[in-house]
């Protein structure tokens, strides 16, 4: 009697999760009765419950050699197999079991659940199919086979699975939580953050269900909210590596660099082998100017994970930016290896040749890039952009150009909506500018003339600026403004929002289809009127870009059939320089004291076409003494550079190399040449007013193009047009002519700084006048 008491005392305990309290009373039950198996088998699942799984099996063993028939405990003990992940023994269990009990949903759901952990997707789902044809209510099954579904790519019947469980049971949070990331995935962002909410909503305190929602405000750019959710996420676990992950992309976005770098470092210390962390890590410290640590963290991120493409593209994009182009071929170059088809890495390795100067294989990789993606906008703007480089006419670009359009532009013609700015002609307008280069980039050297001296009674001056790592320049330029807005974290459509909502209307671009420019924004048209101006000096080929800013000697009105937009002329010159500093002052003609003649470009090697060197070859041929100096990287780039210099007739001995440098040590470099060459078909613009300014006259080539005529309209506006040929032949003469005349070329050394300055070309006020006419001129015509 007593023994029964015990049991029974043992079985209320266990069921009151007292484990030791059952477990010293299951023994001393089987102390009095040593044969007696269901004690063994309770021992067992109590075992397991524990987790001492070994004690589990012996406990399982022992009562199944008192009892070898009974299908509870085979059960038990497939079970503990499964948990110690012998899933064939558990698997080849519960098929013996189903043999003799084929309608046992619990059978049914353990075999699937085993099947599934084991990777055996395709059983797994057979068989939680089974447990729904026998019970189409049984929630955990529908919920399982909708993983299943969705590992095997079927989405359809995934989604079908959740929502049948959510019929069910319209609380369940995993089905919740699954189909709302199921959406997520498929880019329907506002359903899926509908049930990811619910499941917070029920759940208030899981950690899983707040990092799921906080990943998906993520996508949706919610950024305060994400890192809201996240650090409650990392309150609730503080050892969530993923939570700390996704917290650092929130506060990375949010701008947040050293908060963002933290939660990086804090997610790798938790998970060593967080790959995506490393790669992310990588990318905050790049955006710091760390670029030591950022490489390093690309490292580790490729240590981690071999195949990744991501951090070898990130990697090799530094490596760009730090001028190592050989190792940024390289990474991309494996990133292809391991994706042939992989669209960015395609346009990035694009972008490195180019800048070696293997501009025809660099559209090539282009090319690809948009064929792998069509939805590819920043592939396809810089394969539009290179063609300026290579065609010696317009009709090329034009073409690449309005298939962008097509591509790119169209779909966002019908969210466009109408303007409701003030028809008066004669009030102050609002005039925005949008560009990523407010800061020390070349573009400073012209935009800083006009906006110094814009006229801030008739024109309330806006900036957006999309600069990815403000400096002082940029604080110069922001002074220069009535209203700054640092948009690089807004995307396209919330920017269109912010312009309408500060009725701007004229809105310039300077970048368009060159790097970090913004297309998409001016195709959603946020402003009546829009122009574009300065860096991409081509067609943008949008419509909802209204005119281009150009001059008489740079676009013929012959030319105009090559823009989608109408050019405006203004009456001296496309450009107005500030070289932003008075040194390094002009020295003497470097010819008188070397001994011989140094003809000089440093100009991108992208610029530096065959027909370019073979004008040069010339040149040379014909001043025997004569040297060259350019900027090219150094290793394969510079390698190949040479080499298609020697089949070009020129001895690369008489060829000196010099480096990308900074600013400074740059234009330093001037004060060892004494002509400038210039390129063709896209002649120098502004390496050419660099060059003049430190006093080396540029002998250009006039092209077809706005881009092959820039040499000549900046000679013009010095009253140096004699220094604008019109073919190779004629290239070649005056450059032999100047050259064997040293006291003209110390003449124009010491004036051309002077007459630079006398010149159009420095007259700010001049040039921010005539804009500022043309502004008025097509807010006028809008108007009316």
């Amino acid at each position: 009697m007593l023994t029964h008491q015990h049991l029974a005392l043992a079985k209320e305990r266990h069921l009151a999760g007292d484990l030791a309290g059952a477990r010293n009373l299951y023994e001393t039950v089987l102390a009095e009765h040593p044969a007696e198996a269901d004690v063994m088998f309770r021992l067992g699942v109590l075992a397991l419950q524990r987790g001492a799984y070994d004690d589990a099996l012996a406990w399982l063993d022992r009562a199944l050699s008192h009892a070898p028939q009974e299908a509870r405990y085979h059960f038990a003990r497939a079970q503990v197999l499964a948990t110690l992940q012998r899933f064939n023994e558990a698997v080849s269990t519960y098929r013996t079991l189903l043999a003799s009990d084929a309608a046992s949903t619990d059978l049914w759901f353990a075999l699937a659940s085993t099947l599934q952990l084991s990777g055996d997707t395709h059983a797994a789902r057979a068989a939680f199919e089974s447990v729904v044809a026998l019970d189409p209510a049984h929630v955990d099954a529908l919920n399982n086979l909708g993983n299943c579904q969705r590992q095997l790519g079927d989405t359809a019947r995934a989604e079908a699975s959740y929502r049948h469980a959510l019929t069910v049971q319209p609380d369940y949070v995993s089905a919740l939580t699954n189909l709302g990331t199921l959406l997520q995935m498929r880019r329907q962002i506002d359903d899926a953050i509908a049930l990811l909410n619910k499941a917070v909503q029920l759940m208030p305190d899981s950690p899983a269900s707040l990092l799921n929602l906080g990943v998906a405000l993520l996508e949706q750019r919610r950024f305060d909210e994400a890192a809201t959710l996240l650090k409650r996420t990392l309150a609730l676990d503080p050892q969530f590596p993923e939570a700390a992950y996704n917290l650092g992309n929130a506060l990375h976005a949010l701008g947040k660099r050293r908060e963002a770098q933290a939660q990086y470092r804090s997610a790798i210390a938790l998970d060593p082998h967080h790959a995506d962390a490393y790669n992310n890590l990588g990318n905050v410290c790049r955006d710091l100017g760390e670029f030591e640590s950022a490489l390093d963290a690309f490292d580790a991120a490729l240590r981690a994970r071999p195949a990744f493409v991501a951090a070898c593209n990130n990697a090799g994009n530094l490596m760009r930016t730090l001028h190592r182009t050989a190792d940024a071929e390289t990474l991309f170059r494996a990133a292809l290896s391991i994706d042939p088809d992989h669209s960015v890495s395609h346009n990035n390795l694009g972008n490195v040749l180019k800048d070696s100067g293997a501009l025809d294989e660099g559209i090539v990789h282009y090319r690809r890039a948009v064929q792998s993606d069509p939805d590819n906008v920043v592939a396809h703007s810089n394969l539009a952009y290179a063609l300026t480089f290579q065609a010696e006419n317009g009709e090329a670009a034009f073409d690449e150009c309005r298939r962008w359009s097509a591509r790119h532009e169209a779909p966002l013609r019908t969210t466009r909506e109408p303007h409701a700015n003030d028809r008066n002609a004669h009030r102050r307008l609002r005039i925005g500018y949008v560009s990523p280069d407010f800061r020390d980039h070349c573009q400073s050297l012209f935009t800083v003339p006009l906006l110094s001296h814009h006229d801030h009674d008739q024109f309330e001056i806006y900036c957006y600026a999309s600069v990815e790592r403000t400096d002082t320049l940029t604080q110069r330029i922001a002074a220069y403004a009535d209203v700054w807005r640092d948009v690089h974290g807004l995307d396209d459509n919330r920017l269109a929002q912010q312009i309408r909502a500060d009725g701007i209307d004229i809105l310039v671009d300077l970048a368009m289809h060159m790097a970090d420019g913004r297309p998409l924004l001016f195709a959603r048209k946020p402003a009546p009127v829009q122009v574009a101006w300065l860096a991409y000096p081509g067609t943008t080929g949008l419509d909802a870009i209204d005119y281009r800013l150009t001059d008489p000697r740079l676009d013929p009105s012959s030319n105009d059939h090559l823009y989608s937009e109408r050019s405006l002329r203004l009456p001296d010159s496309f450009w107005c320089y500030d070289p932003l500093t008075d040194q390094p002052v002009v020295n003497a003609l470097p010819a008188l004291t070397a001994g011989h003649l140094t003809f000089g470009c440093l100009n991108n090697p992208c610029k530096l076409t065959d027909r370019t060197l073979g004008m040069w070859a010339a040149v040379l041929r014909e001043v025997p003494h004569a040297q060259l100096l350019l900027m090219a990287p150094a290793g394969k780039a510079r390698e190949n550079l040479a080499a298609r210099m020697e089949r070009q007739g020129i001895d690369v001995q008489r060829v000196r190399f010099v480096p990308f440098r900074p600013r400074a040590e740059y234009l330093r470099t001037y004060h060892e040449i004494d002509i400038g060459l210039d390129t063709f078909p896209y002649n120098g613009h502004t390496t050419s007013l660099d060059s003049l300014w430190m006093g080396v006259p540029v002998i250009t080539r006039v092209g077809e193009t706005a881009v092959g005529r820039a040499g000549m309209s900046q000679l013009f506006n010095l009253g140096l047009s004699e220094l604008a040929t019109h073919s190779d032949d004629a290239f070649v003469r005056l450059a032999v002519e100047l050259g064997a005349n040293l006291p003209r070329l110390a003449g124009l050394r010491q004036t051309l700084r002077s007459r630079m300055e006398q010149s159009p070309l420095m007259d700010g006020a001049r040039f921010a006048g005539h804009v500022e006419s043309v502004c008025r001129q097509i807010w006028q015509s809008w108007c009316a």
